[in-house]
């Protein structure tokens, strides 16, 4: 067996897989076929994709397309071994995002692949890190962001061909009071893990939807909030109490100490340790340290 994958993540309708194929240029090409739409970022390594929609040879930055019962082919006759961040989505919730995309096109794509751009860098570079970091929670939220990026380029294509794509709407009245209910409803659930699909089902929208009104809201996307509203409550109970770091890092809701200190030396220009031994300074941290989100 040349491919393993490990699923990192999952909920309705879609789930993410770490995917390390270790095939080389002696190994024949294998044909399988995508039981769900495919859309996975190549991190490293390179190999051919043949699929309906054509042949495309993917590198590092390059994101895989794959239709729903699509059958596919792939090869590594120019280099051995490669590595995806590989999502996965149901044709139904991904038509849901595409609904909700201005200008995106048909939800079967019709091209293999798209090339390393500069609008998804930072996106894949963000789930690159997830991994990484074994950051599970973001991981619902960077699939439909990826979702919409993949969705969107075709809808550019369509406006360099003259079809103008819809501008975005500014959020209305309704949707400010649904992202002010999101807000109080994470900052009442902080400490545990918060399901963007359940923020977006109390709504009552789609999660892209809700995922795109509250960024034009908030400023932040509601894992962001959720991650600086912890931050917070930590950063006050270091100042407060004497209470071992750990146990506050849990208690805020991370999961382990390495990505609280990770997170909040990044943030805060310094470790939990430090932080806590000014204590002659402010009670919370200031508003203006989270901008590094």
């Amino acid at each position: 067996m040349t491919t393993s994958e490990q699923k990192l993540a999952s909920g309705p309708d879609w789930y993410v897989s770490d995917v390390v194929c270790t095939a080389g240029a002696g190994d024949r090409p294998f044909e399988e076929e995508h039981r769900s739409v495919c859309i996975a970022a190549v991190t490293s390594g390179s190999f051919r994709y043949r699929t309906s929609q054509g042949t495309a040879m993917l590198a590092p930055g390059a994101v895989l397309l794959g239709n729903v019962g699509a059958c596919y082919e792939c090869g590594h006759e120019h280099g051995a071994g490669d590595r995806c961040l590989s999502f996965h989505f149901a044709p139904a919730y991904l038509d849901r995002i595409a609904n909700d995309v201005p200008g995106a096109g048909k939800l079967a794509f019709g091209v293999p692949h798209l090339p390393p751009l500069p609008a998804l860098t930072s996106l894949l570079a963000e789930s690159e890190a997830a991994r990484e970091t074994a950051d599970i929670d973001a991981f619902e939220e960077l699939g439909l962001r990826i979702a919409a990026a993949a969705l969107a380029v075709g809808g550019a294509a369509l406006a360099v061909a003259g079809e103008a794509a819809p501008a975005a709407r500014p959020p209305s009245r309704r949707d400010q009071k649904r992202v002010a209910e999101a807000v109080r409803q994470i900052e009442l659930n902080a400490d545990r893990p918060v399901s963007l699909s359940e923020l977006a089902g109390s709504t009552a929208t789609s999660p892209y939807h809700f995922l795109r009104t509250f960024r034009q809201v908030a400023g932040m996307t509601p894992y962001q909030f959720l991650l600086r509203t912890r931050l917070h409550r930590a950063a006050v109970r270091l100042r407060m109490s004497d209470e071992a770091i750990s146990a506050i890092a849990f208690e805020a809701g991370f999961n382990d100490l390495s990505t609280f200190n990770r997170r909040f030396r990044r943030v805060m220009g310094e470790t939990p340790g430090d932080y806590r031994a000014r204590r002659s300074g402010s009670a919370s941290p200031s508003p203006s340290a989270f901008a590094a989100f």
